[in-house]
């Protein structure tokens, strides 16, 4: 992915701890910085072409941005698919750090218009109770 281009829709993640939540994505996850703005509690992250944006919470009445409380976790009712094309190095990093998976490693198959798509997943949660689903096509 160019590093100057987003894909176009890229989640923007309310966190309440940027710092935290830069070093699970980076060191944890393998996610790379795109850029940053510190002084607005702002990071955009990638890893192979999916992006994602995270922002500090900022807990004011009349911000446009955040429609509800946010109430941990946050993100109920979604779940971010995020394929990768090597699934296994960062299964075997996450089974090191002995973080919990929500969904465990698992192969799945899904109709996809008049075939059958197979894929290798798992899912977690980052530290805000968000869902990652990592997702490898399997091919035959």
């Amino acid at each position: 992915m160019s590093r100057t281009r987003l894909p176009a829709l890229t989640p923007e993640l309310q966190v309440s701890d940027l710092p935290a939540s830069l070093a699970f994505y980076q060191k944890t996850l393998g996610f790379s910085l795109l850029y940053e703005r510190p002084e607005e509690g702002f990071a955009a992250i990638a890893l192979g072409e999916a992006a994602l944006m995270l922002e500090q919470q900022h807990q004011q009445a009349d911000d446009p941005w955040t429609v509800m409380p946010l109430d941990r976790p946050l993100g109920r009712g979604i779940n971010l698919q995020i394929s990768v094309d090597d699934l296994e190095p960062l299964y075997q990093r996450l089974m090191q750090s002995g973080l919990a998976l929500r969904l465990p490693l698992e192969e799945a198959s899904y109709r996809v218009g008049t075939r059958v798509l197979r894929v290798r997943q798992f899912m977690l949660q980052d530290p805000d109770g968000y869902l990652l689903r990592f997702s490898q096509p399997i091919t035959a």
